[in-house]
């Protein structure tokens, strides 16, 4: 049996320090961190979204890159075997809309109680505070890690740290640097799963929910993604379920813009049936008592300013034309997007350790010999809804596996 260095703490490194120990081997942790899975605790909204219910296969539908990669990761360590090793060491799951599995109690903190005790469970050794500075490679192959000072001897180091969004968890990117080091090539890193600037002005509508909306994204003018769900305001542009999914899809060099659908339920000439009965109803309102029946208040100035109908207009003066004009505002309220948000805020990061170097039935690296990668490091990424956490933990087992 070999002596195993894991470096990162995470869901990625915490899955292949148990998969190794529980083969035999001798395992030691290296996390910067004063603690185990600090981002775990943000995941979620501090709930974490451990993964999805959904069968593994139908998983490769919500992978934006790296699917045929992570093919033997996913069948080695599915989602429910995940769930059946974590229920071993004290975890209860719920599963919500859309899949997504939580812990019973809400707190991601019982995720990572699972976790550390599988962990102690099968004998690996810890070492917080303990930052991996480089590696140790001899004539290709992998021989130690230095760590504080000191040259740390082992067969086989597993190099799962993260990318480098949310740096306060400890992502900084060193693990990128450990690949170059060895002779990897590391693809363009940027931001995914990503709130969004418009250049037009949010800071009005900054907190302001909107709730089974349509949304669709364009690419150059192109529709590149269209779904219904819930969207968010915020001082510079637009967040929520629907914006970050829609990010997985953006990549540079483009012009992005969205088109969000307020009444989706309603085709045009349904919609322009209701504010006719609205205005036969209400006709001597102004326009904006009008448009408070159809949208939140805080919408109103806007859709008057896209509708090009003054707010104070009687009810009893809205015209066809002006009506037609309306609806398009309502089902067609359009943002351009001026940029992502920096990549520190990212959920995940896309782009990493390039997996033409990387061989997907091992995790080990084509070019150092034990050496491997896992978890968010890599060049794989998904959309929101536990996939991500799930590929973390797939790709860190049969990195473990594998040593």
């Amino acid at each position: 049996m070999g002596n195993v260095c894991v470096i990162g703490g995470g869901p990625a490194g915490m899955a292949a320090a148990y998969a190794a120990a529980e083969n035999g081997h001798t395992v030691t942790l290296l996390e910067k961190n004063e603690k185990l899975g600090k981002k775990l605790f943000l995941t979620g909204k501090g709930r974490c979204n451990i993964t999805n219910a959904a069968p593994i296969e139908d998983f490769f539908d919500s992978v934006v890159k790296g699917g045929a990669f992570l093919h033997s990761a996913f069948y080695t360590f599915d989602n429910m075997r995940l769930l059946q090793t974590l229920e071993r060491f004290g975890f209860a799951a719920k599963t919500e809309r859309g899949g997504r599995v939580f812990p019973v109690s809400d707190k991601s903190s019982d995720v990572i109680k699972a976790l550390s005790n599988a962990l102690a469970g099968v004998g690996v050794r810890v070492k917080l505070n303990a930052k991996a500075d480089s590696l140790i490679i001899e004539k290709g192959c992998v021989a130690g890690v230095k760590c504080g000072g000191n040259k740390l001897p082992f067969n086989s180091v597993i190099v799962a740290t993260g990318g480098v969004s949310y740096p306060s968890t400890g992502s900084d990117g060193d693990g990128y640097l450990f690949a170059k080091a060895a002779g990897h090539n590391v693809t363009e890193l940027s931001a995914s799963l990503i709130a969004l600037d418009t250049k037009e002005d949010t800071a009005r509508l900054s907190g302001l929910t909107l709730k089974n909306i349509g949304f669709t994204l364009f690419k150059d003018g192109f529709k590149a993604y269209k779904a219904l769900g819930e969207l968010l305001f915020t001082h510079t542009g637009i967040s929520g379920p629907l914006v970050l999914t829609a990010s997985a899809y953006m990549d540079g060099g483009a012009d992005y813009s969205v088109s969000v659908d307020l009444k989706p339920a309603l085709d045009e000439k349904t919609l322009d049936a209701r504010i006719l009965r609205d205005i036969a109803e209400k006709t001597n309102q102004r326009f904006a008592s009008l448009l408070k029946g159809l949208i939140p208040g805080s919408l109103v100035p806007l859709i008057a300013a896209r509708s090009a109908i003054p707010a104070d207009l009687p009810a009893h003066s809205i015209t066809r034309d002006r009506r037609r004009a309306l609806c398009k505002a309502l089902k067609q309220l359009e943002f351009s997007i001026r940029a992502k948000r920096p990549i520190e805020e990212a959920v995940i990061t896309r782009g990493g350790v390039s997996l033409t170097q990387i061989d997907p039935s091992t995790m080990q690296s084509k070019i150092c010999k034990g050496l491997y990668f896992a978890g968010e490091v890599i060049d794989a990424d998904a959309l929101t809804g536990g996939y991500n956490l799930q590929i973390a933990f797939s790709t860190g087992y049969l990195a473990g596996a594998s040593c």
